[in-house]
Formats: C-alpha cells, structure tokens, sequence
C-alpha cells in the first residue's frame, strides 16, 4: 500500500464531531442543573452572608453529584464511547473529573455548614451536631463523602503505584456504594427537590441513566458473551521468569469485533477471584476460536495466574483500545515497547500490514531475562523481512541514561520521522520515548501511545 492511501486514513480524533456532541451534553446538564436550582428560589432568600453561603453550597452540591455520575459513566465500558475517546483518554477525563467532583462535594460540605452556622449564630461544633443528628440521611451522606475521598486518594499516582491492583480495584467500587447514599441525602434533604417534582423527576433520570448503563455494560453483556462464547481457560504456558502466557478458547470469538493492539478486561471465575476484574492485552492476533494474554508477576492475581487450572471459565469485557491498525497513517511504521507492554505490540508485529523493511520493534528491557517472546519476535522478524533491537540495560545506571534518547533511537532507526511510531510500556517509559520523538520532531499525529498501568 501505498504512502499517499494510508495518509488518506487519517481516524477521526476525538476532536470531531461526535465529541462536541458529548461535550455539548455535558454542558447542556450542568445549565440544565443550574436552571432548576435558581427554578427552586435559589437567589429568593439571600439576604445574608450566611444564607448566600447556603445556595452556594446547595448549587456546588447539585454539579459535584453530577460529576459523580459522569464518573461512573466513564467507566461504564460503554462501547461507542471508548470508540470515540480511546483508554487513556478516557482515564484523563476521569482523573480530572474525580478530582473536581471531590472538590465541589467537600465545598458544599463546607458552604452548607459555614453558611448554617452563621445564620443560626450558633459555633461550629453545635451545627455539625445538629446538621448530623436533626436531617435525615446526614449520616449516610457523611459516610458516602468519606469514601469518596478514600477513592480519589487512592487514585493519586503515589499512592496508587504502591497499592496492589486488587485492592485499589475493591476500594474503587465502593463508590457505587457512595452514589446509594448521596441520593437519599439529595432526596430526603433537598429543598430544590421538595417541592419541584420537575427537578426530582430529573434527578431520578439520570441516576436510572446511569444505573441502566452499570447493569447493561458492566453485568448483562459479560455474563451474555460467557454464556454465548463459552470462553474457558484452555492452557497455561510459562513464558519467562513471572511471566505465564493464558490461552483462552471459545465459540465465535471472531464476533468480539478484537484486533491486535487491544486489551480486554478479564475475570477468571475461580472460588477466590472471581469479583475481580483484570485489564490484560492480546498478546496474538485474536482468531475465531483462540485469544492469547500474558501477563507478568506484579501483583496478588498476576502471581496466582501460573496456577489457573484448564477448563476454567472466563469473563471478558472489551475490547478497548485504540492502539491498532486503524490509527495507522503512513506505510511505515516503529513499535516501541517496554517491559510487559511488549505485549499489544507482539501482536501487532505479527499482524500488521507491511511490506519488507516496513516494519522495525524496539523492545526495552532491563536485562536479558526480561525480554519476553523472543524466539517468537526473531521468527516473526525473519518471516516479515523487519527489524527487531533489544535495547538492555537499567535506566539507573548512569552508563544506561542515553538509551532510547534522541541519538539512541536515530542511530536504530534513522528515518523515524517518516514512520507512524506505536508506544506501549511503563509510564515513565513512554513519557521519556514521548520526549525524545518530540525532539526528533516525529508530528505528534504520527505518535499513537497506551500506558502500560493499570
């Protein structure tokens, strides 16, 4: 294929049309919000600092629990929205958007209770005794509040990194648990909602919206493809040191609609893990029949994957992902992986379209016994005709600090600035191949990255 054919290919970036659409949905609520609250007599009964204070709180109160529910929906797996954001662009917008729910939620808390206590010119520790004993649902919402905070806490880079993934995914799902209560409190306690049945009924549409979206995406199209696909663990094969590699059979596995590139979200239905899910890329182009992951040693499951038995059943979420050949622009192309990020690449290198020389990986690793697939990458390269380097060495090692850097990488790959470049691997991995490609001056349409992170 020619140069000119696949930079006609250009994919429509979440920048089109569709997400101004989204956008426009998401603004057209927040009005749609704050119409109903000036509609409740919000202004009627300022007349004070204090009770200025209050219909802040409740307005900051009415967006933070909205902001809450486009949180949930952002990782709903709605299929036609991760389509138009892809992975980490939709992991952006739920970072930011978490952090901003918590902060409108703790200013209405604050607003609330400084605005009371100044009204009723009482101290701050008599109107939080009364706030929490005297309105119904305060309690539950106190308690809704703290696990959100818990949750947006253990998001936070620093602390996340140091959890296990099974214990930042149990913490994360209490925030259903944190929805439940918020919407007895709204109800129970709101005055735009006692007496406006227009604003109740609203509220109740977007809790259903999103409550719908849970129960079709997260519970009934899983168990529906289990049942329809029958996927079962069919082998367990050692690939390294910590590294096992699952073969997963199945009926019809074809109508997935899976690529290489992409990752599903997977549950394996064994006594003790079945409530967990586990976010593992293809590590072979998908078939009617077969799909591959493999996945390293880092955390509780990850070290418990060797020892799955054969005819275990499996619960796949997905696909999601962007990091395919649909994003591809020009005839040329460099996959650049990083540890176990080798794995969406592996795939892709076996299934992309390219003619010889078309094709070159780069595979970082901080000593030989990391590098994962090999003898599978040395027979693929040879097959296709394409280049693979295993760039070795610890970051750590001042000797070590120009690798993958700007003449590193030119010296590999001289014309990188005509190829579309795919990156996968740790954070500070493709942060640091990010920069150097940035100062090769490779257009950043070309640049097509996913975190290797959960």
């Amino acid at each position: 294929m020619s140069e000119l054919a696949y930079e006609r290919r250009v994919p429509r970036r979440v920048t089109g049309l569709g997400a101004g659409d989204l956008w426009l949905l998401f603004v057209a609520n927040i009005a749609v919000i704050g119409g109903l609250w000036f509609r409740g007599g919000a202004l009627n009964g300022v007349a004070d600092p204090g009770t200025a204070l209050i219909s802040a709180g409740r307005l900051t109160g009415l967006v933070g629990t909205y902001l809450a529910l486009v949180q949930i929906l952002l990782v709903a797996r709605l299929p036609w929205l991760e389509r138009l954001a892809g992975f980490d662009t939709l992991t952006l917008w739920h970072r930011r958007n978490g952090k901003l729910c918590l902060s409108l939620l703790l200013a209405h808390t604050v607003l609330i209770t400084a605005g009371y206590t100044l009204s009723g010119r009482t101290s701050l520790l008599h109107e939080i005794s009364k706030l929490l004993t005297s309105y119904d649902d305060m309690i539950t919402a106190t308690i809704g509040m703290a696990l959100l905070i818990v949750v947006v806490a253990t998001s936070v880079v620093v602390v996340r990194r140091r959890l296990p993934y099974e214990a930042w995914h149990a913490v994360h799902l209490t925030t259903y648990a944190a929805m439940a209560l918020a919407f007895a409190h709204q109800l129970s306690n709101g005055t735009e909602f006692s007496a406006d049945p227009l604003a109740k009924n609203y509220w109740r549409v977007l809790y259903l919206v999103t409550l719908g979206a849970i129960v079709a995406f997260r519970l009934l199209v899983p168990l529906g493809r289990t049942l329809w696909h029958g996927m079962r663990v069919e082998a367990v094969v050692p690939e390294g040191l910590g590294v096992v590699s699952l073969h997963i059979s199945g009926r019809r596995l074809d109508r997935l609609g899976a690529r290489s590139g992409q990752f599903f979200l997977w549950r394996f239905l064994t006594s003790d893990g079945w409530w967990q899910s586990h976010p593992f890329s293809l590590s072979a182009p998908p078939t009617a029949d077969r799909l591959r992951v493999t996945v390293k040693n880092l955390g509780d499951f990850s070290a418990r994957a060797a020892l799955l038995r054969p005819g275990t059943r499996v619960i796949a979420e997905g696909p999601f992902g962007t990091l395919t050949e649909a994003v591809r622009t020009r005839r040329r192309v460099l996959l650049v992986a990083g540890g176990v990020g080798i794995t969406p690449l592996r795939a892709l290198f076996e299934d992309l379209p390219a003619g010889p020389g078309d094709l070159t990986l780069i595979y970082r690793a901080v000593d030989a016994p990391d590098v994962v697939f090999r003898g599978e990458l040395d027979a693929l390269a040879a097959r296709r005709d394409a280049a693979v380097h295993y760039v070795l060495g610890d970051h750590r090692d001042p000797h070590n600090r120009g690798l993958l850097g700007p003449t590193h990488l030119r010296g590999l790959v001289p014309d990188v600035r005509a190829r579309d470049v795919y990156v996968c691997g740790p954070p500070a991995m493709t942060a640091v191949t990010g920069d150097t490609l940035r100062e090769l001056r490779v257009p950043r349409r070309h640049i097509h990255v996913e975190r290797f992170a959960w």
